[in-house]
């Protein structure tokens, strides 16, 4: 339990020091594999075992999405569509209150179904649209609250790097589960079931979304004001 705990913290300080995600996981898990070997705490097998499990992540044709995910959200930024369209809704909103936190809203919805992905989505919109509302006046909690509760969307608005992934783990979980109870010709659980069943929950999510910030910004106006169309322009 204690070396858990510590390569928990350990993994947690190479990554505040600023080294990779990718080398820090692996690179941690190695040098503590090491340490393992050394005090005889770590059977060497396991190591031998992790070519095979490499290759079988490498041709397994469901994760090859998450990798074109990335590419798509770094696309959409580099082209400029999600700044232009975050522009066209604030011109379209701005005028009402809480009308940018609306657009930021609907652009995020946008971009968590295009690029799947928390990280990149509240980074593209923390650059392009959190300086514009504090520019119009909005309160920094209400324009920082706005943009990270529209990154979450990125998980569940399909399609979603994480539901790509649980779909790849609960497919195998589901038939050994069947198969533990005597079910020889067991059901699969696909990736695209997922996204079935989480686009209803991630449009209620959005909804619920653009009601808080219509409620709150016409209760408290202060926090979201309404611009003019000169402001806009």
């Amino acid at each position: 339990m204690i070396e858990a705990v510590i390569l928990f913290f350990t993994v947690i300080l190479f990554l505040l020091i600023g080294f990779p995600v990718a080398f820090t996981l692996a690179g941690v898990a190695l040098l503590f594999a090491g340490i393992g070997l050394l005090t005889g705490n770590f059977e060497a097998g396991y190591l031998s075992a992790l070519p095979s499990r490499l290759f079988g992540i490498m041709t397994n044709e469901t994760l090859i999405a998450v990798p074109l995910f990335v590419f798509m959200g770094i696309t959409l930024e580099r082209s400029k569509l999600a700044e232009d369209l975050l522009e066209t809704l604030s011109s379209l909103f701005g005028t009402y209150r809480g009308g940018l936190g609306l657009a930021v809203v609907l652009v995020g919805m946008l971009l968590a179904a295009s690029t799947g992905i928390v990280g990149a989505t509240v980074v593209i919109m923390g650059v392009l649209s959190l300086p514009t509302m504090l520019k119009r006046g909005y309160h920094p909690a209400f324009a920082t609250g706005t943009i990270c509760a529209t990154g979450t969307l990125g998980q569940i608005i399909p399609p979603s790097i994480a539901l790509v992934l649980l779909g790849d783990v609960l497919s195998s979980a589901y038939q050994q589960a069947q198969l533990n109870m005597g079910v020889y010709s067991p059901k699969t659980i696909s990736v695209g079931d997922l996204f079935a069943g989480a686009m209803i929950p991630g449009l209620i999510l959005v909804g619920f979304y653009i009601i808080y910030i219509f409620v709150l910004a016409t209760i408290k106006p202060d926090l979201a004001p309404s611009l003019s169309r000169e402001e806009l322009l």
